[in-house]
C-alpha cells in the first residue's frame, strides 16, 4: 500500500482515510499539511487506489485489515472522508484498540434515507448542471464523474478554482467500479454501525458542510442529539469538499478536537 507520511511525533499520528473509492489521497493533503511537525500524519491510498495495487480482494474488509496493519499495535487519531468516512467506522468498529478518536469528516454515521433532499431547489439546479458522463467507462468515467459533480461538492464559486487544480493531480483509478455497478461490492456500513460505535466510547467528531449535497447536514446533527460520545461541528458556506469551502475553520475544528477535544467551532 502506497503511503505518503509527513513527519512528526509517533505518539501524535493522525490517519487520513480517503473516499471515492478510486480516488487517491491527494485531494485531503492542504490542508492538513499545516499539521506535520506537530503531527505525523499518514495519508494512504486504499487498496487498488492511487498508487497501491489492485490486489484482491477489493472489498471494505480488506481496507481495513490494510489500514490495522499500517498502524501496527499503537493507537492513533483517524479521519476518514465521505467513503473514507465509513471505512474509518468500520476499523473503529473492527479494530477499536487501534483508534484513539475518530473523526467523521463529510460522511455519516446515520444511513442516509431515500428523498434526502427532497425539496432543496438549489441542490435541484447543481444536479441538473452537471454533466452526462454515461458515454464514458473506466478511468475516464472516474475522472469526468469527479469534474462533472464538482459544482455539488463545492459551494463558494471562489474555491472552485482550488477544486479544480487538486482533481487535475488526483490519480483517479477503477478498480471498484465493476464491482459496485454489479452490485458485487459490499458496503462499507454496518447495519448496526451506529449503536456499535456508540458502545466504544470513542470520542468521535462529525466534521460536516452545511451545505453538504451527499451526506445531509441534519444526519450530522442527529448523530451528535441521539448517539453518545459523538460531536458534531457544522461549517457554514461549506459544501462536501467543506475542507476546500473553508479550510481554515475546517483544520481548527480538525486541531481543536484532536488537542483538547473541543468541538464548539463554528
Amino acid at each position: 500500500m502506497f503511503v505518503r507520511v509527513l513527519g512528526g511525533p509517533a505518539e501524535r499520528t493522525l490517519l487520513v482515510v480517503h473516499g471515492g473509492p478510486d480516488w487517491d489521497h491527494s485531494y485531503l493533503v492542504e490542508p492538513l499539511a499545516r499539521l506535520a511537525g506537530s503531527r505525523r500524519l499518514l495519508f494512504p491510498d486504499l487498496r487498488g487506489c492511487g498508487r497501491s495495487p489492485a490486489v484482491e480482494p477489493l472489498t471494505p474488509d480488506a481496507m481495513v485489515a490494510d489500514l490495522a496493519e499500517l498502524i501496527g499495535g499503537t493507537p492513533v487519531d483517524v479521519l476518514g472522508f465521505p467513503y473514507g468516512g465509513l471505512i474509518a467506522q468500520r476499523l473503529a468498529i473492527q479494530a477499536p484498540h487501534l483508534v484513539r478518536r475518530l473523526i467523521v469528516a463529510s460522511s455519516s454515521i446515520l444511513p442516509v434515507p431515500e428523498g434526502a433532499f427532497d425539496g432543496w431547489a438549489e441542490y435541484e439546479r447543481r444536479r441538473a448542471s452537471c454533466e452526462d458522463v454515461s458515454g464514458l467507462d473506466g478511468v475516464e468515467w472516474t475522472r469526468a464523474m469527479a469534474y462533472a459533480t464538482a459544482p455539488m461538492n463545492v459551494w463558494r464559486a471562489e474555491a472552485m478554482p482550488d477544486y479544480l487544480d487538486r482533481l487535475s493531480r488526483i490519480r483517479f483509478t477503477a478498480s471498484y467500479l465493476e464491482p459496485w455497478r454489479s452490485g458485487r461490492l459490499p458496503s462499507p456500513r454496518y447495519p448496526d454501525g451506529p449503536e456499535r460505535l456508540a458502545a466504544l466510547g470513542l470520542p468521535v467528531l462529525v466534521l460536516h458542510g452545511r451545505q453538504d449535497m451527499t451526506f445531509p447536514v441534519r444526519l450530522a446533527e442527529e448523530a451528535a442529539e441521539t448517539l453518545p460520545g459523538v460531536r458534531a461541528v457544522v461549517l457554514d458556506e461549506a459544501g462536501h469538499m467543506a475542507h476546500v469551502d473553508q479550510p481554515e475553520r475546517w483544520l481548527a475544528a480538525v486541531s481543536a478536537f484532536l488537542d483538547e477535544g473541543v468541538v464548539s467551532i463554528r
